[in-house]
């Protein structure tokens, strides 16, 4: 979903491989917090299939063994600092603006259509979770479209 062109053809993202992953943050934050809405326990092996892949793609880039620990330290924490600060309100769901802005340079006006297009997005893609069963949402997330 990180990949969606949608980022960076509308909302003119810069296409990085730290855009990618911290947009796989809030996706992933997203569903951990529906799960925990619905009182629900996430399942341990999707959270440890989700940082072994980001694991394999930095040493597909290239970075050797004390780089990629020191690197995956380095995302956990940012990691944990998206799940704990996603959300700014308690019913429902709302991207917290100042967590978009620490981790998007180009989404620090939160009166900018770009910053209102990411968040409809999200907020969005919370609902569809959401209403999803948990049992087929990991599976049938890569079906939300926006628009």
């Amino acid at each position: 979903m990180s990949r969606n062109l949608y980022f960076y053809e509308k909302i003119k993202l810069n296409d990085t491989f730290e855009t990618r992953v911290y947009l796989m943050f809030i996706h992933f934050s997203i569903i951990l917090i529906v799960f925990k809405n619905k009182k629900i326990n996430f399942p341990q092996d999707s959270y440890d299939d989700l940082f072994y892949c980001i694991e394999n793609n930095l040493r597909e880039l290239g970075f050797g063994d004390v780089a990629v620990n020191k690197k995956m330290k380095e995302l956990n924490k940012y990691f944990y600092d998206i799940l704990i600060k996603l959300n700014s309100v308690k019913n429902g769901f709302k991207l917290n603006e100042k967590l978009v802005s620490k981790y998007f340079d180009q989404l620090n006006n939160v009166k900018d259509i770009k910053y209102k297009n990411f968040e409809e997005y999200f907020v969005n893609f919370y609902n569809f979770c959401f209403d999803m069963d948990i049992k087929i949402m990991l599976k049938e997330i890569q079906n939300f479209k926006i628009g």
